[in-house]
C-alpha cells in the first residue's frame, strides 16, 4: 500500500493539490485523515463535513469506515478518544525527532508508541478498503506522522514538503474562511517555522522518500510540476490539468481541509501575489523577521515584490 503524505504548514495550496491527484486512477485524497476521530465521531474538531458534501456519519465512505471499527456508538466514541488522546501523545510537532529515530531504527518505540503505530495502520488500511483506493494522499500535515510513516511496516511512504512564502500564508490567516478562524501573523509564522523544520528533518533522514515544492513554482507551471510530482511519487495516469493551468475536480472525500475542498469542475490554478500589496508593512516585517533564517533557503526574497 502506498502513502503520499503532504507536510508543511497550513493555507499553502495542499488541500488543492491532494484533491487533483486524487483524480488520477486508484488513488484518493483522504484530505486530513488524522481528523476522522474529533471530527467525524466527537464532534470536537473544526466541522463534521465531508469533501462530497455529507456529514461524515451520513458519507457512504466514512460512515462505512467508522461501522467498521466499532460495532455500538459506545465503543466508537472510546476509540475515537483514545485514537486522539494518542495523537497529542505520539504525533505532534515536538514528537517529530523521535518518531524519526524509531522509524531509522535507532531507537525502539515503547508499548504506547507501538499501538499508536498500529492504530495508524489500521486506519490507513480501512481508508484505502473503503475509497478503493491503491494509493492514498493524505494532507493532515504533521510532521511527525510523515516521520512515523516512514516506519510503518506493510506501507511504501511518500512525503511532499509543501512550502509557501510565510508572508503569504500569514495574509491568508489573517481572514478566517467558513469554519476556520483568523490567526495572527506571530503565530501564523512561528508555526510556518517550526512545521517546515521539522518537514525538513524527515527529509535529511529519508532523501529518498522526500520532495520539498514550493507553492508558487506549482501555481506557475502546474502541468509540468504535477507531471514531475507523479513520477517521483510512482502514480499512475496523468494529472487532470490542461497546459493553461485548469484542473477538473470531482467528488472527493476529504475528512477536513480548506472549504475551498467542496469545489467541483474546471478550478484555474494561477499565482497569488495578493498579499504583497494587502499584508501591512509591519505585519509584513514581522513575518520576514520570525521566518529569516529559512527565506533563503526556500528561495524567497526578504524584500517581497510583486511577479
Amino acid at each position: 500500500m502506498k502513502v503520499l503524505y503532504i507536510t508543511g504548514w497550513c493555507r499553502s495550496g495542499s488541500t488543492l493539490l491532494g484533491n487533483i491527484l486524487g483524480e488520477l486512477p486508484r488513488v484518493a485524497h483522504a484530505g486530513e485523515l488524522s481528523y476522522l476521530w474529533s471530527n467525524g465521531v466527537l464532534g470536537t474538531g473544526t466541522n463534521p463535513t465531508c469533501g462530497c458534501g455529507e456529514d461524515l456519519r451520513a458519507c457512504r465512505v466514512w460512515g462505512k469506515a467508522l461501522a467498521l471499527t466499532a460495532a455500538d456508538e459506545a465503543g466508537l466514541r472510546e476509540i475515537a478518544a483514545d485514537r486522539v488522546r494518542r495523537h497529542q501523545a505520539h504525533l505532534r510537532t515536538r514528537h517529530t525527532r523521535r518518531r524519526l529515530a524509531e522509524a531509522r531504527g535507532r531507537a525502539a518505540p515503547d508499548a504506547g508508541v507501538r499501538a499508536t503505530l498500529t492504530a495508524m495502520t489500521t486506519l490507513y488500511e480501512t481508508a484505502a478498503d473503503v475509497l478503493g483506493a491503491d494509493v492514498l494522499v493524505d494532507s493532515s500535515k504533521f510532521p511527525a506522522e510523515a516521520a512515523a510513516l516512514c516506519g510503518l511496516d506493510g506501507i511504501d511512504a511518500r512525503v511532499l514538503h509543501l512550502v509557501r512564502d510565510p508572508r503569504a500564508t500569514a495574509y491568508s490567516w489573517r481572514r478566517a474562511k467558513a469554519y476556520i478562524p483568523a490567526m495572527d501573523v506571530r503565530r501564523s509564522t512561528a508555526y510556518w517555522t517550526g512545521f517546515n523544520i521539522a518537514s525538513q528533518w524527515i527529509g535529511a533522514a529519508f532523501p529518498d522518500r522526500y520532495r520539498r515544492l514550493r507553492y508558487e513554482d506549482f501555481t506557475t507551471d502546474p502541468a509540468r510540476v504535477l507531471a514531475a510530482l507523479v513520477r517521483w511519487a510512482g502514480l499512475p495516469g496523468t494529472p487532470p490539468v490542461t497546459a493553461g493551468g485548469v484542473a477538473t475536480l470531482g467528488e472527493n472525500h476529504t475528512v477536513t481541509g480548506n472549504p475551498d475542498r467542496l469545489q467541483r469542475g474546471d478550478v484555474r490554478i494561477r499565482p497569488d501575489d495578493a498579499w504583497v500589496a494587502g499584508l501591512p508593512r509591519g505585519e509584513t516585517l514581522t513575518s520576514t523577521l520570525i521566518a529569516a533564517p529559512l527565506l533563503r533557503r526556500y528561495r524567497y526574497p526578504l524584500i517581497p515584490r510583486e511577479r
